[in-house]
């Protein structure tokens, strides 16, 4: 077996390791005083714009959007090391588009939907968001109330969904709305593409959350959507919202890899040098446990991702290996990040260095797109189901 990436996708994460060194890192002290100062942290849109053109310029644009409209339809695998890289710094920066939207537009999107919203997409000319998350339901399908009914060519959608990001600017909204019931008595899940200005869709409230970024709640109150605008088959959305959200949680899972590595990095750099009581922390046992584990559980998770995204590029199911990642690396990266904030001391208390951001930003992963709690559980259902 061969655990090299292609020579190609390991140029790609050399080039996408020297964009981020150029042009985010510089940014970084600034987001972390705006962040500090109760600013928030995203970028200013002259910021954001001069990114943009030069992610354009070195061919970081559309990297596994589809090569007929202008895109490069690289795989997971080599998504997954463009994604450690990108992981490795706090500045709030997406190479675009953005994958989970884009893999899910791809995949049921026809002719007219891909003209009108894909294309639009790939070429950076729309903002998207997803609504699946619901007050009271959480990640539970079964406990979706978001409704759309027919009436005519059209449908009309009732409910309200939470957790979105981006829901202030997106320009469009897939959203996951029940338009029946299964002969099993589950919920039928259909996907509709909702334009932010149709009537009766409204933000409702910004969510502060931890680590910086907001989350939005919004509302849909007799919204007519035109039957066009119905996102793959009637009550088959299941299958790729479930895409979407693995290609998130890959995406997660390659992030944290990153934050890992990178404070990791921090750690043994900072300890080779402090000494307390007349020792360098490095010559102390605990650092070196601390050095050691981390290290071993980052080289784990980085396996194991690229496992993952192998088997789904080559077409396997891969839901165990998911829900794996998304629970390994986090955490594994939330527990790396805080040992290197304990190496720093005081100093890794401070919005002076990255590491509380990062610290934080791992905090939310341990919730977004299910929690490490829900993961773990269906790793272990599925293991005793093939038992019995």
């Amino acid at each position: 077996m061969d655990f090299r990436l292609a020579d190609e996708h390991q140029m790609l994460k050399d080039l996408v390791s020297q964009f981020v060194s150029r042009e985010l890192m510089p940014l970084e002290q600034t987001v972390l005083d705006r962040h500090a100062s109760g600013g928030g942290y995203e970028l200013t849109l002259e910021e954001r714009a001069r990114i943009d053109t030069v992610s354009r310029e070195i061919g970081l644009w559309g990297l596994d959007a589809p090569e007929d409209i202008g895109g490069s339809d690289l795989p997971l695998v080599a998504m997954v090391g463009v994604n450690e890289e990108m992981g490795k710094t706090v500045v709030p920066y997406i190479l675009l588009p953005d994958s989970p939207n884009l893999r899910m537009l791809k995949a049921v999107a026809n002719e007219r939907q891909r003209e009108a919203y894909l294309e639009p997409y790939v070429r950076g000319e729309t903002i998207s968001a997803i609504g699946i998350s619901e007050p009271g339901a959480g990640s539970d399908p079964m406990a979706m109330s978001t409704r759309a009914v027919p009436d005519g060519a059209d449908w009309i959608l009732n409910g309200r969904k939470i957790w979105i990001s981006r829901a202030d600017v997106a320009d469009f909204t897939i959203v996951m709305a029940v338009t029946g019931r299964e002969a099993n008595g589950r919920n039928s899940i259909s996907a509709f593409l909702v334009d932010s200005d149709t009537p009766g869709y409204h933000v409702l409230r910004k969510i502060p959350m931890v680590g910086g970024h907001p989350t939005f709640e919004v509302v849909l109150e007799d919204c007519r959507i035109p039957g066009w605008k119905l996102l793959g088959e009637v009550g088959q959305g299941f299958a790729p919202m479930q895409l979407r959200l693995g290609t998130r949680r890959i995406e997660m899972a390659s992030w944290a890899i990153g934050m890992a590595q990178r404070a990791l990095d921090m750690m043994v750099e900072y300890a080779a040098q402090r000494k307390t009581f007349g020792v360098r922390l490095s010559e102390r046992q605990t650092i070196q446990n601390w050095v050691a584990d981390s290290a071993a559980k980052i080289h784990a998770a980085r396996l194991m991702t690229y496992h993952c995204a192998w088997k789904l590029d080559e077409g396997e199911d891969a839901r165990r290996e998911i829900s794996f990642i998304k629970s390994h690396a986090v955490e594994m990266a939330y527990e790396t990040a805080d040992r290197a904030m304990q190496t720093f001391g005081g100093l890794g208390m401070t919005h002076e260095m990255p590491l509380a951001l990062m610290w934080q930003k791992l905090r939310t992963f341990r919730i977004f797109d299910g929690p490490t709690e829900v993961h773990n559980w269906v790793i272990a259902r599925d293991i005793f189901r093939t038992r019995t």
